[in-house]
C-alpha cells in the first residue's frame, strides 16, 4: 500500500476501510514507512475523528501482531483509561485495580508509560519496584497469589516500538491513546474502560458490541477518562447507559485540584503510596473506590452498586489492597 497515496486520499476527506486501516498499521509496525510519513499519517487523525471502521482495523492489526498471553483460566477484568484527557490526575485506575484485586477478583491490568500525564501506570509501578515481564508462568503466579498481574504494553506489542519515539516527540494524543484499552494481550472478558470524549465512548460501544465482553465504558462529562467525581459521568454497559452523579455513590462532588497527580513520577508515586496505605484524603479515597465499584459491578453483574461500593471500601480502607500490592511486588 502506497502511504503517500493513502495520505493524499485522507487529506481529501476520504476514510479508510477496516482492511486498509489494518494494512497501514501493520506496515507502520514493520517500519516500512519513514518517520515523516508516519507523522503525516498520525496527524490526519488529530484533525478529524477516527471512524469505527478505521479504529477496528487498527485494533485488528495490533491484536494480530501482539504477543498473546492465555489467562482464560482466571476470568480476569482489565481497568484502564485511554489517557489523553490532559487532566493529570493521580493513578486512579491502577489504584482501583489493586482495590478490585483486594476483593478477590482477578485483574489483568494493561498499562503503559504516561503520554498525557507525567506518570502513567507503568511509570508508577516501575518506580515502586515492579519488574515488567511477559513470562506467562510468572504472570499466572502473580494472578494466583496477588489476584493481579501487570501487562506492560511495550513487552506485548512489538508493533508499538516503531511509533513509541514518534508519539513521545509529538507529545500529543493520537489514535494510539484510543487503542490502548482495546488491545490487552490477554483478551479479558470483563473490562472497565475510561474514555476522553463521549464521541469515543460511542465508538467503543459499537466495537465492543461485536465482542463477547462484559464492558463498562465511562466518561466524566467534564472531560475525564474515568469517574472523577468532579461532576456527573456517563457509564455505557451491555445493558444500556446511565448518567450518575457523585451523590448516587453517596459521595460528595470534589474539586479538580483534589485529584491532581503531581508534577513528577516521585510525587505521583508518593500520592499512590499514601492512598494505598489508607491514608489518602476523602476525595482521593472516594474517587478510587467509585472506579473500583463500577469495575466490580461489571465483574459481578448480580451485585448492586451499594454492595460493590462497600466491597471497594473494605478493600482500600481495610488494608486488603495494600496487601495485594506488597504481594505483587514481592513476586516480581
Amino acid at each position: 500500500m502506497n502511504i503517500k497515496t493513502t495520505i493524499k486520499q485522507l487529506i481529501n476527506h476520504k476514510t479508510l476501510t477496516r482492511e486498509e486501516a489494518k494494512e497501514v498499521l501493520v506496515n507502520i509496525a514493520r517500519e516500512r514507512y519513514n518517520q515523516s510519513e508516519v507523522v503525516a499519517f498520525l496527524t490526519v487523525f488529530m484533525m478529524r475523528p477516527v471512524t469505527v471502521e478505521e479504529l477496528s482495523g487498527f485494533r485488528d492489526a495490533l491484536l494480530e501482531l501482539c504477543l498473546r498471553i492465555d489467562l482464560d483460566d482466571y476470568r480476569t477484568i482489565d481497568m484502564c483509561g485511554t489517557g489523553g484527557d490532559g487532566q493529570n490526575t493521580f493513578n486512579i485506575s491502577t489504584l482501583a485495580s489493586l482495590v478490585v484485586a483486594g476483593t478477590g477478583a482477578k485483574v489483568s491490568k494493561h498499562g503503559n508509560y504516561g503520554v498525557s500525564s507525567s506518570c502513567g501506570s507503568s511509570n508508577v509501578m516501575e518506580y515502586l519496584g515492579y519488574q515488567f515481564t511477559n513470562n506467562a508462568d510468572a504472570l499466572k503466579k502473580q494472578l494466583e497469589e496477588a489476584n493481579i498481574c501487570f501487562l506492560h504494553a511495550p513487552l506485548f506489542h512489538p508493533a508499538m516500538k516503531a511509533v513509541g519515539p514518534i508519539r513521545k516527540e509529538l507529545g500529543l494524543k493520537t489514535f494510539f491513546n484510543m487503542l490502548g484499552p482495546m488491545v490487552n494481550p490477554s483478551f479479558p472478558k470483563y473490562q472497565l474502560v475510561g474514555v476522553f470524549s463521549l464521541e469515543l465512548a460511542r465508538v467503543y460501544q459499537y466495537i465492543y458490541q461485536q465482542t463477547d465482553k462484559q464492558y463498562s465504558i465511562v466518561h466524566s462529562l467534564d472531560g475525564y477518562d474515568e469517574v472523577s467525581l468532579t461532576g456527573d459521568f456517563k457509564a455505557i454497559t451491555n445493558n444500556g447507559e446511565q448518567v450518575y452523579a457523585p451523590a448516587d455513590f453517596n459521595m460528595n462532588q470534589i474539586q479538580p485540584n483534589e485529584i491532581f497527580g503531581g508534577e513528577t513520577i516521585p510525587e505521583a508515586a508518593q500520592i499512590f503510596k499514601t492512598v494505598i496505605e489508607g491514608a489518602g484524603t476523602e476525595a482521593q479515597n472516594n474517587v478510587v473506590m467509585a472506579n473500583a465499584a463500577l469495575a466490580l459491578q461489571c465483574y459481578y453483574p448480580e451485585k448492586n452498586l451499594e454492595q460493590c461500593i462497600e466491597a471497594a471500601q473494605q478493600s482500600l480502607l481495610g488494608g486488603k489492597a495494600a496487601k495485594v500490592l506488597s504481594t505483587l511486588l514481592s513476586l516480581s
